[in-house]
């Protein structure tokens, strides 16, 4: 069997050791790992393969914590970056139920920042908002409770709609709502919720601001 002949620190991590097995570089671990290694210790292939998934573990949780410190993700977003790094599918879910034992991946958590970022950014409605979060993994039964607990269609249209009304000045009232109501349709707002923010706007409008909308062109000769 293949003896351990050196155990080094690497200079550029001094928290990762190179494993020397019959005076040939081996693998990597991580310090913690390498420490229950001697010089002199024979070790069998399935050891050595335990060993090396050990460090693909270890690897992979820190690819994930890296990710993880730009903005909260899901354990599917996760799952998708490793494997597109190459990691093998055991790999994968290892790290991922480690990381979820230790809180560090939580999709309740994930949707609700997701939702709550939406909302102060860019206003959706429920059907963008499932859809979004569909796409991230997420499921159903949370996106059912979170939408259901943290979304106002009409206020969340009328927001969405705040943001449109300058470039729509001249417009006429018929424009104004055929335009904002299709790019609030687009938002995934419903058909109820578009209406009450349009409404709503376009009286403050008449009421702030009498001279936002042009008149109709009745001329259709």
């Amino acid at each position: 069997m293949p003896k351990v002949t050196l155990l080094e620190r690497q200079k550029k991590n001094q928290e990762r050791v190179n494993v020397y097995l019959d005076d040939e570089f081996a693998f990597g671990l991580n310090i913690m790992d390498a420490m229950q290694l001697k010089k002199g210790q024979e070790l069998d292939a399935q050891t050595i393969a335990e060993l090396k998934n050990k460090d693909a573990i270890v690897k992979a949780i820190d690819v994930a914590v890296n990710l993880l410190s730009y903005r909260p993700r899901s354990r599917h977003e996760i799952r998708q970056k490793l494997s597109k790094k190459g990691y093998e599918e055991f790999v994968i879910e290892t790290a991922i139920e480690r990381m979820t034992d230790l809180k560090y991946l939580d999709d309740h958590a994930f949707a609700k920042f997701w939702i709550e970022s939406r909302n102060r950014s860019k206003p959706l409605g429920k059907r963008a908002l499932q859809y979004e979060l569909r796409n991230k993994g997420v499921s159903d039964a949370i996106i059912r409770e979170l939408l259901e607990d943290m979304v106002d269609e009409s206020s969340g249209a009328y927001e969405a709609a705040q943001k449109r009304i300058r470039r729509m000045r001249g417009k006429t009232e018929y424009e104004f709502k055929q335009k904002v109501g299709a790019f609030l349709q687009r938002r995934g707002f419903n058909y109820e919720a578009i209406n009450q923010a349009l409404e709503a706007i376009i009286i403050e409008l008449q009421e702030t601001d009498p001279e936002f909308f042009a008149e109709p062109d009745n001329d259709w000769m």
